[in-house]
């Protein structure tokens, strides 16, 4: 998800290190690299243009502010930019007063249309809701037996008419017949094409007057690239949608489409699908997402995970070493054992401070969740005093460790290094974020 956009803007910050004041020469330097960047991540070329425009307009003769250097003033310059462009605002969800609220899900075929119905209930569900859901693709008998067996997977009420019936009445009576299992929220998956008539548009729009609904989302798949801005611009024309779903965020995705949709159309991105699993649907927040995409990370994505994981855990103690720093192997072993409940690893990874700039794609991509049985055994190796104390970790301690686990000295040396970089990404992230605050406040 956007990892390549994440690995060049880093290089190109770490390229401008150490100047004391950026010169005109070095911030058209810096704008041609990040505008590359942008359109290699699939970012619509008049949107970049623009972003580019806002980018320089503010780093021309800046002054450093304060103590950040030369390209921690750019990071916060792009990092603003991005949150301006992504949407500074959390958009909630406009629940009927009257309940059920209705959403209405639409989109291409292949998109991922009918899976991502199953996620939003989920998390619907997470929120104290009784979703049901309502079969309006009756052009393929196989999206409504899909639609079904996700309905029994995530524990939701499924009605659905007969293939080739009237999308409109299956809409009317799915309403009658949530009212009458008293379900507050009913998700209409409408029919799909593999691309854009009047007849798909039509049959949506008829569905849309009879069942007026609260949110009109558009499911969009990432891998489309810059398509995905005219998908948009057509749905929002005829619809008037409330919001975008982008799915396979997790794959080959370069993901540029997020943040092209909102500045083209107006339509907020509201989710991002992130998994093929039912519950790998994540609320977009557009100042963590610009985070994520500048490298530093999303702390908070990572406690809510665990929270879900470990419902009993003193998490707020875990948020207080990760953002000072001060992890030590009995925390690393904590949060191997959490991160087996919280998605595959790879995912949450690119979620701390500093990996997704910093790790190489192909290091990233060979990761498998077995490796954490290896890495607990190398950290059961240990004692509890160099658990507790990493820097006492010498080189025939590493040799006892390695043989303990039945894992070589390098892989020990890994792990070591990976806890420090653990920590220093997090003191460099928690000092920028104050530093920001402070200058914010000016």
């Amino acid at each position: 998800m956007l990892d390549n956009l994440t690995r060049r803007l880093g290089g190109i910050f770490a390229g401008i290190r150490k100047k004391g004041r950026l010169t005109e020469d070095d911030v058209k330097e810096v704008m041609r690299e990040i505008r590359v960047a942008l359109l290699e991540a699939d970012v619509n070329f008049q949107i970049a243009k623009d972003f580019i425009a806002k980018i320089r307009e503010k780093a021309v003769g800046e002054e450093v502010f304060g103590s950040l250097s030369a390209d921690q003033t750019i990071i916060k310059i792009v990092r603003d930019e991005l949150v301006s462009l992504l949407g500074p605002e959390e958009t909630p969800v406009n629940w009927n007063p009257a309940p059920p609220t209705v959403i209405l899900m639409c989109g291409l075929q292949g998109s991922g249309k009918t899976t991502t119905t199953a996620k939003l209930a989920v998390w619907l569900k997470k929120k104290g809701k009784k979703p049901l859901l309502a079969a309006c693709d009756l052009q393929r008998p196989a999206a409504i037996k899909q639609l079904q067996v996700l309905g029994e997977q995530v524990g939701c009420p499924v009605y659905a008419g007969e293939p080739g019936g009237n999308p409109v009445q299956v809409a009317k009576d799915a309403l009658a017949r949530a009212k009458h299992l008293f379900c507050d929220v009913v998700i209409l998956d409408t029919a799909g094409r593999l691309a854009i008539d009047e007849a798909l548009m039509n049959e949506i729009d008829a569905v849309k007057k009879a069942v007026p609904p609260q949110e009109v989302f558009l499911v969009v798949d990432a891998t489309t690239g810059q398509e995905a801005v005219n998908v948009a611009e057509a749905f929002h024309q005829k619809l008037g949608l409330t919001g975008a779903i982008f799915t396979k965020m997790d794959g080959d995705a370069r993901g540029g489409a997020v943040l092209s949709v909102r500045e083209a159309t107006g339509v907020p991105v509201r989710f991002l699908g992130v998994g093929e699993q039912t519950e790998a649907l994540d609320a977009f927040e557009a100042v963590r997402m610009a985070e994520r995409i500048i490298g530093m990370g999303d702390v908070m994505g990572i406690i809510e995970k665990a929270e879900l994981a470990f419902a009993d855990e003193d998490v707020e103690s875990m948020e207080a070493k990760m953002r000072g720093g001060k992890l030590d192997f009995h925390d690393f072993l904590d949060q191997m054992r959490m991160v087996k409940k919280m998605g595959p690893i790879k995912n949450v990874m690119k979620m701390i401070p500093g990996v997704a700039a910093q790790i190489p794609e192909e290091a990233l991509d060979s990761i498998d969740d077995r490796q954490v049985d290896r890495l607990e055994a190398m950290v059961l190796s240990m004692t509890k005093k160099e658990r507790t104390n990493p820097d006492i970790i010498n080189g025939s301690r590493r040799k006892r460790i390695a043989m303990g686990s039945g894992t070589s000295v390098q892989e020990v040396n890994k792990l070591i290094e990976q806890l420090y970089q653990m920590r220093r990404g997090m003191k460099e992230m928690a000092n920028m974020q104050k530093k920001f605050k402070k200058f914010n406040r000016r």
